[in-house]
């Protein structure tokens, strides 16, 4: 037990590789000791996500366009971001950190992100239409930035004011909230880009395998697992 508690606190991140040990002898020998999880970090349940309905997504951006009470550009922002959001699946600092290269004929090029990888992602043809009309206003605003989200300071859209818009869109549409309910949030555009993805995908092992490994890649995991 000793010898576990140094390890423990002497790996970063901490390690269980004392539990597994200790697990097998108690199998043979009820005497064994398992170390009570202070001793080092267990994986816990992902939570369950919110899933967005169609109709509630098309509410989402609706009340977005309405944000913009002063300035209309905060409205169209917004409205363009939480678009993208929802038809790509990409990770919201993935979104905010795009510049005006990163948007080509072939797609988004996503530079450096989770995992210090890079990748191309494809977009439908009203993705891109909708993403070039935004644009047509974005560099009458603030053509010194190349950042393409940016807030009405004309600097960067930061990941919290990005948050905190969607948490008053949801609180002013009235999602269903309460204890016991999945939270919906920014992030929740993403897990439903890949729920509504996979409900797409084709009967069969081989091409449910082909359709899984393309849109992990699409959403930039490490491995097929985490999708």
């Amino acid at each position: 037990m000793g010898w576990i508690r140094t390890v423990a606190l002497s790996t970063s991140p901490p390690t269980r590789t004392g539990d597994s040990i200790c697990a097998v002898h108690s199998a043979e020998d009820a005497h064994h000791e398992i170390p009570p999880t202070v001793f080092g970090s267990e994986s816990r349940p992902r939570p369950v996500s919110y899933i967005f309905s169609a109709e509630e997504i098309k509410r989402i951006l609706q009340t977005a366009s309405g944000l913009g009470k002063r300035n209309a550009f905060r409205g169209h922002t917004y409205n363009t971001l939480f678009a993208l959001l929802a038809c790509t699946g990409l990770r919201v600092s993935e979104a905010i950190h795009l510049c005006f290269q990163d948007i080509t004929a072939d797609g988004l090029v996503i530079r450096c992100s989770k995992f210090r990888k890079s990748r191309l992602v494809p977009l439908h043809e009203t993705t891109l239409a909708g993403l070039e009309q935004y644009l047509l206003r974005r560099r009458a605003y603030t053509p010194l930035d190349d950042h393409v989200f940016v807030s009405l300071r004309r600097r960067p859209l930061l990941l919290h004011d990005a948050e905190t818009a969607f948490h008053d869109i949801v609180e002013k549409i009235g999602l269903p909230r309460g204890a016991g309910l999945p939270r919906p949030t920014i992030h929740s555009l993403r897990h439903t880009f890949a729920v509504r993805a996979l409900e797409t995908c084709p009967g069969g092992r081989d091409r449910i395998t082909k359709h899984m490994l393309a849109l992990s890649t699409y959403l930039g995991h490490s491995k097929v697992a985490d999708t």
